[in-house]
This record gives structure tokens, C-alpha cells and sequence, in this order.
């Protein structure tokens, strides 16, 4: 839980932010403020879930303040910590939904035990707004996030008919038994030469905006409309029972042109589409989609701005599959740093593809592939090939030094390894350059008052996120670290022979018997004792 304290007298702000031992019972200090005014500023910033707040304070008093966050925020819990006992002040601030009236001179643990329990009263009531109708809200929401998992799974021939019936009707999608469907595959087209609003770092967003203009140019035509692993939108359109195959699958072929001519319409680049080259049931939906993607891929030898449909290639199958979910799931195991995941992943494409391969052509053919997949997945982090694959390197520009299938699957492996390993030690020298940064501000700034949150603020991150970290390489909390460096930097001073007031200002204490007090309690003795 995080806590504001807000207090206009500056000693006994100082003392209920460092006295009381907040972080051994999970409340985060996360600012101060001396009056109304600056602490809307820090509401509005930090978004503390409780305030200790005084009454009597200058510009904005107490009561106002409170009014306002109330009518702002009704679960924000508000303690107020006040010298005056008339019954008439307790009163007003318990009606506006002040959760409890503690007068001064509370003792810390008092302050303490009221704090945690209105952070408790906070997650009760949190809780108890997990009702039905939220949840229901919640299940609309994440309704079009859930049809577009399934529909992805489906495409890829992961269910038997009887879950897809089921998930089906979980999800809504009011698909009538026997539905007939077909599969159209959309693909913004590679940018041409001449183009300079966008960029290859672009393709991400246009990928978007490609999907946002086939679900709304298609809204009234009965389908689906899902992005696939591989980043295509996949158009599955829902036919009429009494409409023959043929007729639907030129009427499709119609509609895919006319999306295309939509698309360079609104955003001047071309895309194309594989529309499958036949129509099916709920079990035919991957063998449509994986018509759509092949039929697709002929835009190579055709050209772009086209919609192609599926032709069945006579004589024997080709031996490559396309296994663009797995491929998503190396690169997303890569990037999350999940070795076991990855070798998983690894060995799924392996068994795909290069484990059938019969033919010397064909293995040939199935490392070129898992070069290009793991050059693209280098290449996308910005990384340089040599640097990441290291001596292994020489099998991107040389395969044919890899004799035989277990030679071939143990430098995959390897390269996996790599990945993780160079990924490990670029975040880690990242992770160092911040620390760094971050000791310095101690060193340079140790006159002024320094809060992990301020710090967080100046380096854009989130003070969470920070906190961790620094513990993590230090082996110390933030707080502590700022503490032994001021107190040690304070007694350096001392012994120099500077005065006490002038030692209490070069660390960032204005208040001298404030000071005097944290001195004490870190060495032991005065700072007019270190300075004698």
C-alpha cells in the first residue's frame, strides 16, 4: 500500500516518514507534502491509496483538502493526525469519511496499527467489488481477446471437433451446426523503394491499421476477422448454407479484391491476400488457412496487390510445413529468456520439418530455413549476427559443413544458448549503466532531499521496477544506501571541523535537531562529539 504523509510542521513530517519501520509491514512512503496544494500535486502523480494528513495547515486546510478527496476517490483511506481534541472537528471530518481521528502527540505505534488497518479495510473492500456485474463487465471486455485466442488455435488444428463446438458456444460466436467456411490470409506487402512515410520499424503498425480496415470494411459480412501468429489478418468467412462452392468461392474472390482496393485507398501501400481454394467444415478450417498462407506466398512470383487463390499442386506434396505459431513461440521463449521453453519449441520445428527430410536437397532446404529464422530473430533485437553466434558463425555462410542431422540439430542448440546468453549479459551491462547512474546522483546531489521516487521520476521508470534493481546489484534498499552515504559523508565533514549546522546542510538536513538525532541513532554518539 502506498501512503502520503501530509503535515506542515517539517520535523514531525521527517519523523513519521523515517521513525516508524514502514516497509517491514508492505507501505511504501511514497512523498510529502506540507500543505493542501502540493499534496493534490503528489495525488495526483503517486496515487497513494491512504493519507495521514493534518488539520491545520497554510493555503489548503485539512477538512477542504479531505472533502475533495473524497468526492474524488471514495476507497481512499484518511487518517487524520490533529492537535485540536473539540469534539466539533472530529465530528465534521468523521461525517466527509475521515476513516479514523488520532490527536497529537500520537505514538508511533499507534500511527502504525492505524495505517495498517486501514490498509486492510481497503483490501476488504476491494475485494467485495468483485461482484457479478463486474465480472460480467470484465467477461465483455475481454470477450474479443478470448474469440481471437480460440480462433488462432483453431486455425491451427490444435482442437477436436467436440472442443470446438464447446468453446464455440462458450464464447458466443453462434456458429450453426454443419456451417460451411472459407479462409482468406491478408498481408501488407513489402514497402517499395520509393517510400518515405514509413519505414521496415513501421510494418507493426500498419499490420494494425491492415487488420482495423478489414474488420471494418467486412462489419456486415458474416465472418471472423483474427490476427494469426505469424501477424497476418485471417479472414474466416462464414457461408450460406444454400449457396454452391463455386459461386461462394468467386463471390469471396470479389470481396478479397475490393479489400484490397480499400486498403491502397486509405493507406497508400498495397497488400495482398490467399484466399483457400476450396470450402469446408469446422474440422477443414487449418487445412483452408493453410491454403490461404500458401496461396499467399505466391505474391513472390506474381507480385503484390493481388488477391490469389489456392491451386492444388499435382505430383507429390512438398515437405515443408508451415509452422508459423511454433516460430512465434521460439522468438517470444528467446525474448522472455525461457530456455527449456525454447529447446521445447526448438524441437517441435525440428520434428515439423527437418526430422522428415529424406533427401540431401531437402536438408539443405530445411537449414536455410532455421538460418533465416534465427538471422530474423537476431537482426530484430538490433544485435549483430557474428557477435551473437560467435565461432558457430561460420555455419550461416557455410551450412554445408554440417554433415548430418544430429551435427545440425546440436548447432541449433547452441545457437539457442547463444541467444540467451548475449541476451542475458546486454541487459545486464544495461542494468549497470543505470546503477551507475544512479550512485552518481547520491554523490552529486547528497545536499538535497533524495527519494526513490524522485530518482524513478528523473530516469523514467517506475520507482517498483527501480527498487529491486538497485537492491539486486547492491545487495542494499535505496533508502539504506542514501542514509550510510550521507551519515558517512556528515562525519567526514565533522572531523574536517565544520560546524554541526553546516555539516546537517551538506548532507540535506535543514533541521539541525532532526539531524542531531539521526547521527546519533547511526554512530552512536553527537555530531558534536565526532566534531571535538
Amino acid at each position: 500500500m502506498n501512503l502520503l504523509i501530509v503535515e506542515d510542521e517539517v520535523r514531525l513530517r521527517n519523523a513519521l516518514a523515517n521513525n516508524i519501520p514502514w516497509d517491514k509491514h508492505g507501505i511504501e512512503v511514497v512523498g510529502q507534502a506540507g500543505n493542501g496544494v502540493e499534496a493534490l500535486r503528489f495525488i495526483d502523480r503517486k496515487k497513494p491509496e491512504i493519507i495521514l494528513l493534518d488539520l491545520q495547515m497554510p493555503e489548503m486546510d485539512g477538512l477542504t483538502l479531505a472533502k475533495q478527496l473524497r468526492q474524488s476517490d471514495p476507497l481512499l483511506k484518511i487518517i487524520v493526525l490533529s492537535g485540536h481534541d473539540d469534539f466539533a472537528y472530529a465530528q465534521e471530518a468523521l461525517s466527509i469519511g475521515v476513516m479514523k481521528y488520532l490527536l497529537k502527540p500520537a505514538g508511533d505505534e499507534e500511527i502504525l496499527e492505524t495505517v495498517l488497518e486501514a490498509a486492510e479495510k481497503l483490501r476488504s473492500e476491494l475485494e467485495q467489488r468483485h461482484n457479478e456485474d463486474e465480472l460480467k463487465q470484465r467477461w465483455e471486455q475481454h470477450l474479443p481477446y478470448l474469440v481471437n485466442d480460440f480462433l488462432q488455435g483453431w486455425l491451427k488444428g490444435k482442437f477436436e471437433l467436440w472442443e470446438i463446438e464447446q468453446r464455440s458456444k462458450y464464447l458466443q460466436m453462434n456458429m450453426l451446426k454443419g456451417a460451411q467456411f472459407a479462409v482468406a490470409v491478408v498481408d501488407m506487402d513489402p514497402l517499395p523503394d520509393t517510400e518515405t512515410r514509413f519505414s521496415r520499424k513501421d510494418m507493426s503498425l500498419l499490420q494494425f491499421s491492415l487488420g482495423s480496415i478489414v474488420q471494418e470494411y467486412l462489419q456486415s459480412t458474416p465472418c471472423w476477422v483474427v490476427s494469426d501468429y505469424a501477424g497476418y489478418t485471417v479472414v474466416v468467412y462464414k457461408l450460406s448454407g444454400d449457396e454452391a462452392p463455386k459461386e461462394a468461392l468467386q463471390r469471396i474472390n470479389v470481396l478479397t479484391e475490393k479489400l484490397l482496393f480499400t486498403v491502397l485507398s486509405c493507406l497508400r501501400l498495397t497488400a495482398s491476400a490467399g484466399i483457400s481454394g476450396t470450402i469446408g467444415g469446422c474440422e477443414d478450417l487449418n487445412k483452408l488457412y493453410v491454403q490461404a498462407v500458401r496461396a499467399l506466398q505466391n505474391r513472390i512470383m506474381l507480385g503484390h496487390d493481388l488477391a490469389i487463390p489456392y491451386q492444388e499442386v499435382q505430383g507429390r506434396e512438398p515437405e515443408f510445413v508451415l509452422q508459423p505459431n511454433l516460430e512465434k513461440a521460439l522468438e517470444i521463449a528467446l525474448e522472455t529468456g525461457e530456455e527449456n521453453k525454447a529447446a521445447d519449441m526448438l524441437s517441435a520445428l525440428w520434428e515439423g520439418g527437418m526430422a522428415k527430410a529424406e533427401t540431401i536437397e531437402e536438408i539443405h532446404e530445411h537449414i536455410l530455413y532455421f538460418e533465416s529464422l534465427f538471422v530474423r530473430m537476431i537482426q530484430k533485437q538490433g544485435w549483430s549476427v557474428r557477435e551473437v553466434a560467435g565461432e558457430d558463425y561460420v555455419y550461416f555462410h557455410n551450412h554445408r559443413e554440417l554433415m548430418v542431422k544430429e551435427q545440425i540439430l546440436i548447432w541449433l542448440q547452441r545457437m539457442i544458448k547463444a541467444y540467451l546468453t548475449y541476451a542475458r549479459e546486454r541487459r545486464k551491462s544495461t542494468s549497470h549503466d543505470m546503477i551507475k547512474t544512479i550512485l552518481s546522483l547520491v554523490e552529486n546531489e547528497i545536499d538535497q532531499e533524495m527519494t526513490l521516487h524522485a530518482v524513478a521520476d528523473r530516469l523514467y521508470v517506475n520507482s517498483s521496477y527501480l527498487s529491486r534493481l538497485f537492491k539486486q546489484e547492491t545487495g542494499k534498499a535505496f533508502s539504506t544506501y542514501v542514509m550510510e552515504r550521507k551519515m558517512e559523508r556528515a562525519k567526514a565533514t565533522l572531523q574536517e571541523g565544520v560546524r554541526v549546522y553546516d555539516a546537517a546542510a551538506a548532507v540535506g538536513y535543514r533541521d539541525v535537531s532532526y539531524f542531531t538525532r539521526v547521527f546519533r541513532k547511526y554512530w552512536g554518539v553527537t555530531p558534536g562529539e565526532i566534531r571535538s
